[in-house]
């Protein structure tokens, strides 16, 4: 009876209990249920729910609802009934004209009023029990107050220099690196160690893998002929490079979207710019025309993702469903892109400027046609074949403060320079994304998940920040520090939240109400990715060559019957000499119709599109591969070569430990690896190298084992 009670008085005559307020009470209504339909230039029934003019259909819209038939889908609360009743009931009358979708967050989408699309203010700082606080852990352990955690106690120092190694590098410590850390009674060890690891040129490889997999790098065309992009690896060098040059993060995104425009142009910046040009391209298109604007939505997308995490290209066709991103906007950013070599060209140009328009010989990127390029139309519902209205480039409405057309180029310009304006939008720092977004992505790197945990959605859709305040206080501090990322790197790395321990003497009653760790109470242990784990595997084997950086890249070895799909099997892959076969993973060569099926079966991602968080399954084939792979075989062979058989039994086993996991046996493994070296060597008694292949079967077990394959 209550809740029936509570029904009839939503529908009391308004003088009850007062008329609602259009823009407060009505309006919310009208954008969650109303709007998405009737609007835009072809709202459907030709009724429009944004302007004051529809108020004279008022009456009609209230049978509609009343009886059931709209809205569609979902339907109406009591409430919400009962506040559309009273509005008709009161005469209809109007307030802002036209309604502004966008401008508050409903239930059913997200306004202007979005917590991402809020200016950044540095928070102050927690009240915290520990005076000394890393600023960080002021955030942290406040939350961890409120529900009674304490964090994990400290990790140890051999556990510590591991995972650190991983993070930085991707590589692991040697026995020999462990042992001086752990033993090492300098008070600043660590903070040493960490400038050592930032300074170690292995740094940009493993940090550059992360940014080549938001850019969906890939060094091919995709599609049937899936060509090879002619020095597009050039690109992969500038991205490791950058990072270790520590190159401030508000140039990293200028010269990718406008390195040919920057005043100090070179063909290093021009390279950059490959970023705009890394998406699939296909030279023979059903629809010309067609593929000309799937292109765009390719470099919309990238950037927007990438930079951004907004979803823009969902805005190609209409309104954003879920964002306060008008299909005007999505047009006003294609237009920095239009002008560019957008529509399919000579084949051999690979859908992009040939080294004449770039003004540099042997580079793979991007830029304009010029000042005189066609006006960008919208199109309806998306469709080229339905041009509308001329858009204006410009930017996205959602930030109020930095929306602005772009200004027209200079007449001596030999671009529009519209690419270089829409950069220095996105790295304003009153822009409320961009630092957010990279803070968010480093914090994810070295924690498994982002304080946002859906890094390419900083949208309704998206999850929210674990702590709002912590993510902007790190953002401020980032931009106040010259968008350094080696700088954000230390700030992170030297809380006592990194250094926890993955193991919580209170795990389980923790769990049972937070076992996602969103309030970050202990470490999470993490499995190699694809590429530390082969770098891993080969570290062990003695065969990683680290001299051989950059330059072109190199084809691994694949086994023939992962070809047999393919119509030209052997002759679709030509695998690189030996020499070139030790060198770390992120120089092998990105085909995107065929990539190494190990790698693969350890997440390595798709590259049609960006990919801001690899998936990371658990499932039968991997411990198939590591058990059957050849190149797995081949290292464990190695590994045994590498230990030798001039040593004791025991001796071999402490050295297998020490290579493998880089530390020494305890006491139950030496007895159990002891036990199966016997068994093997009298398995492969006439084998003349018994021995040897007895020690490769003990490192093969070795290097199949969780901890091997996981970093605490």
């Amino acid at each position: 009876m209550r809740f029936a009670f509570l029904s009839l008085a939503l529908l009391l005559p308004t003088v009850a209990r007062g008329a609602p307020d259009f823009d407060k009470d009505v309006v919310p209504v009208l954008v969650s249920h109303c709007v998405e339909c009737h609007s835009g230039s072809e709202p459907k029934g030709k009724l429009d729910l944004t302007r004051k003019d529809s108020a004279k259909h008022a009456a009609e819209l209230w049978k509609r609802v009343e009886s059931g038939e709209m809205p569609p889908k979902k339907k109406l609360s009591a409430a919400e009934k009962g506040v559309l009743k009273e509005w008709v009931d009161g005469g209809a009358k109007w307030g802002t004209d036209p309604i502004d979708p966008f401008a508050i967050t409903t239930k059913t989408r997200a306004g202007r009023d979005w917590w991402s699309l809020q200016p950044v203010k540095r928070p102050a700082l927690p009240v915290s029990r520990n005076p000394n606080a890393n600023p960080i852990d002021a955030f942290t352990g406040a939350k961890l107050e409120t529900q009674g955690f304490e964090m994990a106690p400290a990790a140890d120092r051999r556990t510590l220099v591991r995972r650190v190694y991983y993070d930085l590098l991707g590589l692991p410590p040697t026995f020999e690196e462990v042992e001086a850390f752990a033993n090492d009674k300098d008070l600043t060890a660590y903070d040493k160690l960490l400038d050592k690891l930032l300074a170690s040129p292995q740094y940009g490889e493993r940090w550059g893998r992360y940014w080549l997999d938001v850019a969906r790098y890939a060094e091919t065309c995709g599609y049937e002929r899936d060509q090879v992009k002619p020095d597009v690896w050039k690109y992969r060098d500038w991205v490791i490079k950058a990072f270790n040059d520590d190159m401030p993060y508000n140039r990293f995104v200028l010269e990718q979207l406008a390195g040919d425009e920057l005043p100090n142009a070179s063909a290093a910046t021009v390279v950059a710019t490959g970023f705009i040009r890394l998406g699939t391209w296909n030279d023979e298109p059903n629809d010309p025309n067609e593929y000309k604007y799937d292109r765009l939505e390719d470099m919309v997308g990238a950037t927007s993702t990438a930079f951004l995490a907004l979803t823009v290209k969902c805005a190609r066709c209409h309104d954003h469903k879920f964002d306060a991103i008008r299909q005007t906007d999505y047009y006003r950013m294609a237009g920095a892109f239009w002008a560019g070599y957008i529509a399919p060209g000579p084949r051999e140009h690979l859908g992009g400027p040939d080294a004449k328009a770039l003004g540099h010989a042997g580079v793979f990127g991007w830029t304009d046609r010029g000042r005189d390029a066609a006006p960008i139309k919208l199109l309806k519902k998306g469709d080229p074949n339905r041009p509308g209205e001329v858009v204006e480039p410009g930017h996205l409405s959602a930030i109020p403060i930095l929306d602005k057309p772009l200004a027209v180029s200079p007449v001596n310009a030999k671009t529009t320079t519209r690419r270089l304006q829409l950069a220095t939008w996105i790295v304003d720092p009153k822009n409320p994304l961009t630092a957010r977004v990279w803070v968010n992505r480093v914090w994810q790197y070295h924690f498994g998940a982002g304080i946002v945990r859906t890094p390419d959605n900083f949208g309704f859709t998206g999850e929210k920040p674990t702590h709002p305040e912590l993510l902007d206080w790190l953002a401020a501090e980032f931009v106040q520090g010259g968008w350094k990322t080696k700088r954000l790197h230390k700030f992170i790395m030297m809380s006592a939240t990194y250094r926890q321990s993955s193991l919580h003497p209170k795990q389980d009653e923790y769990a049972k109400t937070d076992a996602g760790n969103r309030l970050w109470w202990r470490a999470d242990r993490r499995r190699l990715d694809a590429e530390a784990l082969r770098d891993s595997l080969l570290a062990a084997g003695g065969n990683l060559t680290l001299d051989k950086a950059g330059g072109p890249s190199f084809s691994p070895v694949i086994p023939a019957d992962a070809l047999e799909g393919l119509s030209t099997k052997s002759a679709a892959w030509k695998a690189s000499p030996a020499a070139e076969q030790g060198r770390r993973s992120v120089y092998i060569f990105a085909k995107r119709g065929l990539l190494p099926p190990l790698l693969t079966t350890f997440d390595l991602p798709d590259t049609t599109l960006p990919n801001c968080q690899r998936d990371v399954t658990t499932v039968p084939t991997q411990a198939l591969a590591l058990l059957n792979n050849p190149f797995v075989h081949e290292q464990s062979a190695a590994l045994a070569k590498r230990i030798g058989t001039k040593f004791g039994r025991k001796e071999r086993v402490v050295r297998a430990w020490r290579l493998a996991l880089g530390r020494d046996p305890r006491e139950a493994e030496t007895k159990a690896a002891l036990a199966h070296l016997e068994k093997q060597a009298e398995r492969f008694a006439t084998r003349p190298d018994a021995t040897l292949d007895a020690l490769a079967s003990l490192c093969h077990v070795l290097l199949n084992t969780n901890e091997f394959m996981y970093v605490d």
